[in-house]
């Protein structure tokens, strides 16, 4: 993933919205009884669905508070929500269901348009809702607790920043139960994306449900990239703060279009007294010597769960796409070891990445697509939150296909003529989904004391 790249987009989306916006003028006078207006029709769904982002601060570039800062866009929002780019939403509705699904109703894209095409009227300011509420920028309201960064970091003004890894002590002298986390960056220009993991103080072996098959890790040596290794030449970066050799497990963290885990009442993640919080932190440079220092919001649930949320990852580390191929498909494999209940999936490629599908196969042998994404884009990094949780019986098997686009045809693709491994940098590649799960008839914060048997699990 790259910030510049996200940046640039949004840029040439605001460009093209500029120049297709109309002056009030043109529909003087043709506001009629029929017409929707802002104020009663328009604001409701705009609150809804777009002021999380286009507010002060946010990542949009413009903010749609007002009738006045939306009026200049009006053509502009009319022809995006009508052909689906914005509310950014890419699963197929053919397949699931899904409890955070950004996309508009038939019957509020009609609104928008029938209020466009109708000359874009305010209305009586009177009958205009109120305006959302946030707290000093989080969206999910005052944390109970905020860590940031250990220091400031700094970074030049060009080339590229190696995955750089702060170790951050929770001090917590008693388990805690996370049923939120928000990360907030110190600066949006150059914080690309943020992968969270926590360390308990010491090792502990916990219950596992899910085995990878053969050969879909990460090859070993391999993380963290490699220009060279596929002969694209490139200064390497120098990291300050190398992984750890123990990380813990993924509990969250931050891309643009998803920069918050809430989770459902009663379910937490596992926070042990003397935690460690490791930050992966992914830099892109901006022309310019500039610093961060991101923070980070902890939200504790007020008594011990029922159930005990976690997070795992699905990798094919061994992909290798052949320049120039315009359809390139790389699958990933994985079966339950015991009755799990899957809550949510996030896909992850990077510019060849064009579309994933998930496949569930259960034990009486029938199958069904979980998820399609039929048009993947990698600027928005979306979790994919099943509205109803799926419970996957012990065997079965998740089979989770990426297409990929390495063709001159792909206008986003670094470079065509190379064939692309896996690695972290945007030039590179990657086969990764994260998911969030609970283990069937597990207490919260089991662990197995009796020895290791033979296989394991993942």
């Amino acid at each position: 993933m790259m910030r510049r790249v996200i940046a640039a987009s949004t840029l040439a989306l605001a460009g093209a919205i500029v120049s297709a916006a109309e002056g009030p003028a043109q529909y003087a006078g043709r506001a009629a009884a029929d017409v929707p207006t802002f104020s009663k029709d328009v604001a409701p769904i705009v609150y809804a669905n777009c002021t999380s982002c286009h507010r002060p601060g946010e990542i949009a570039p413009m903010s749609f508070i007002t009738y006045k800062d939306v009026r200049p866009w009006a053509r502009s929002i009319r022809d995006k929500v009508s052909d689906g780019t914005m509310p950014p939403w890419h699963a197929d509705p053919k397949h699931g269901r899904f409890a955070n699904d950004r996309s508009l109703s038939a019957a509020a894209k009609d609104t928008i348009v029938r209020w466009v095409n109708g000359g874009a009227p305010e209305g009586d300011p009177k009958d205009l809702p109120p305006v959302p509420t946030f707290t000093e920028g989080w969206q999910l309201g005052q944390p109970d607790h905020v860590l940031q960064l250990p220091v400031e970091y700094r970074l030049p003004a060009d080339g590229f920043v190696e995955y750089e890894y702060f170790e951050i002590p929770t001090s917590f002298t008693d388990d805690r139960w996370l049923e939120g986390l928000e990360v907030r960056p110190g600066n949006r220009e150059v914080v690309h994306h943020v992968i969270l993991f926590v360390r308990p103080p010491k090792p502990e072996r916990r219950p596992t449900a899910f085995a990878m098959a053969r050969g879909m890790e990460i090859p070993r040596g391999q993380s963290g990239g490699g220009p060279e290794a596929d002969g694209q030449k490139r200064p390497r970066g120098q990291s300050l703060f190398p992984p750890p050799q123990r990380s813990g497990a993924m509990i969250g963290g931050f891309a643009p279009g998803n920069q918050y885990l809430k989770l459902e009442p009663g379910s937490a993640i596992l926070l042990r007294a003397g935690s460690t919080i490791i930050a992966q932190m992914h830099y892109t440079t901006s022309g310019k010597v500039t610093t961060d220092r991101t923070t980070f919001g902890l939200y504790f649930a007020k008594a011990p769960p029922k159930v005990e949320m976690r997070m795992g990852t699905l990798v094919n580390g061994q992909l290798h796409i052949p320049a120039g191929a315009a359809d390139y498909s790389i699958a990933a494999e994985m079966t339950t070891t015991a009755d799990v209940t899957l809550r949510q999936l996030l896909p992850h490629t990077h510019l060849r990445g064009k579309s994933w599908e998930y496949t569930a196969t259960y034990p009486d042998g029938r199958s069904e697509v979980i998820l399609s994404v039929p048009k993947y884009d990698f600027n928005w990094q979306t979790d994919y939150v099943f509205a109803e949780p799926l419970k996957l019986p012990k065997g079965t098997r998740i089979r989770a296909v990426a297409h990929y686009d390495n063709s001159a045809a792909n206008r986003a693709n670094p470079d065509p003529t190379v064939d692309v491994k896996w690695g972290d940098q945007t030039w590179e590649e990657m086969m990764f989904t994260s998911f969030v799960y609970s283990i069937d008839g597990v207490a919260p914060g089991a662990v197995i004391t009796t020895a290791p048997t033979a296989g394991g699990g993942h």
